[in-house]
């Protein structure tokens, strides 16, 4: 007889958010005003942020109440599954036990809903008509389109140019739940239009998206900015992803030796690995904690540890984190959400006190991984989920060489159903292994601002 899958019964959600500021071992350097360069205030986040969010943005309380409003929209699709992937297991003829936590089950495909849904209630709340958001894969795009059609508030989305053309049937997403979408840079802002003329065979990049996205909720006054990744609230918001998990892992008897997670700017990576950090700091748990990222865009593993402005057009928040510059612009890989030049500053943190390690991937091997995950466990992942999917078979890998027993949880972040042109390319041996020049990583880390506090 076969052995039996794992899938865990759905339990309880979890009512509260976990904030991982609450237990760093040293305090986040300040965020700071774009044109002053000195500490920002509440004040200096209002004309794009709602001031529940902002105060998210700031807090140090260890968890935050989720909102009933959110609550029930979360409940469309969660708690997510646990999955053991035992026919990966078996086919990797491998010791170790390996478990995913499902986010690919939302409606728009991906972790991202579970952000978007608090953030269109909380501009709902504030009385605000629209949202503007940058987008690179589609993925945030189409969820905060999702999240706008629950509560009633239009949405914008400025998508890189790249993935507005590997991508087409995002745009389709983002215009089935209401929202519009342009191909960024776009003629819609000055700051787009500056863009074109003096980068006109530009890819795009996320920085320049979320420059646009910014001047766009500027100089509306009905419409406030939304962002996927990176700061703070939006860590947070994904925290139901690895409370869910922690109660899962307890059923099966397992606990990870090793939590794994992708990370562009980092939102899917804390939502599954902060409550395990949590655990590890306050009860001195083993647990390993790895971060993937691509060798093209590679932030933590190549990035330098300083501020660094958060777009391209240096309009957005100035945060302490590992970057590889503001005006770095990364090839057009397939994993259009990872290509972005900073990180979270709470993972950047985290990183830095060795709480967490990192590694980079090419994005061959990393497909090579996907299609392996799918011919075993059957769901087609997102390019950027391969990046977490070959980090746990190379550790599934390493415990075969080491003939030790090892559990292995990884988040399996979204579904790659609409980036089929990826795997195309792959099929047709056409993509190709960037390792992003060193000496051009120098050059845009010469843009730095000059801080001095």
């Amino acid at each position: 007889m076969a052995e039996k899958r794992i899938i865990l019964p759905k339990s309880e959600m979890p009512d509260k958010w976990y904030n991982v500021v609450a237990d760093l071992p040293v305090p986040l350097k300040p965020t700071l005003n774009p044109q002053t360069l000195q500490p920002a205030t509440p004040d200096d986040f209002a004309p794009i942020f709602p001031m529940a969010v902002v105060e998210q943005e700031v807090s140090d309380k260890d968890f935050i109440e989720i909102p009933d409003e959110v609550m029930d929209a979360l409940s469309l699709w969660r708690p997510t599954p646990l999955v053991r992937a035992s026919r990966l297991e078996k086919y990797l003829d491998t010791p170790a036990r390996i478990y995913y936590k499902n986010e690919s089950v939302s409606p728009a495909g991906s972790h991202k809903p579970n952000t978007a849904v608090a953030q269109a209630f909380y501009n709902k709340q504030a009385g605000m008509k629209r949202i503007s958001t940058e987008t690179g894969a589609g993925q945030w795009g189409s969820a905060l389109s999702f999240a706008g059609s629950l509560f009633g508030i239009d949405v914008t989305v400025y998508m890189v140019r790249i993935s507005f053309e590997q991508k087409p049937y995002r745009k389709s997403m983002i215009h089935t739940w209401g929202g519009e979408i342009f191909s960024s840079p776009s003629d819609q802002t000055q700051i787009g239009r500056m863009f074109r003329e003096k980068y006109p065979d530009t890819n795009g990049t996320l920085g320049m998206a979320i420059s646009e996205a910014v001047e766009d909720a500027a100089t509306h006054g009905d419409t406030n900015y939304s962002i996927g990744s990176v700061l703070n609230h939006v860590c947070l918001h994904q925290t139901v992803v690895g409370e869910e998990a922690l109660r899962q892992m307890a059923k099966t008897g397992d606990y990870p030796d090793v939590v794994i997670g992708c990370v562009g700017g980092g939102s899917n990576f804390a939502g599954l690995a902060y409550p395990f950090i949590r655990e590890k700091i306050r009860d001195k748990k083993k647990t390993r904690i790895l971060a993937t990222e691509p060798f093209s865009c590679p932030t933590l593993t190549k990035g330098l540890y300083a501020y660094d402005y958060g777009d391209t057009a240096m309009v957005a928040p100035v945060v302490f984190m590992h970057t590889l510059g503001h005006t770095f612009e990364p090839p057009g890989i397939h994993a259009g959400g990872l290509r972005y030049h900073g990180m979270a500053p709470t993972i950047c943190t985290l990183f830095d006190q060795k709480i967490m390690e990192a590694a980079a991937y090419h994005q061959n091997e990393c497909f090579e991984a996907a299609v392996t995950f799918a011919r075993t466990e059957g769901i087609i992942p997102a390019p950027e989920t391969s990046h977490a999917i070959r980090g746990a078979i190379n550790e599934a890998l390493d415990a075969k060489k080491k003939k030790e027993e090892r559990v292995i949880l990884f988040n399996f972040s979204g579904h790659g159903h609409f980036d089929m042109a990826s795997y195309d390319k792959y099929f047709e041996k056409d993509l190709e292994d960037y390792e992003y020049p060193s000496e051009k990583i120098q050059a845009a880390l010469k843009d730095l601002p000059k801080v001095d506090l």
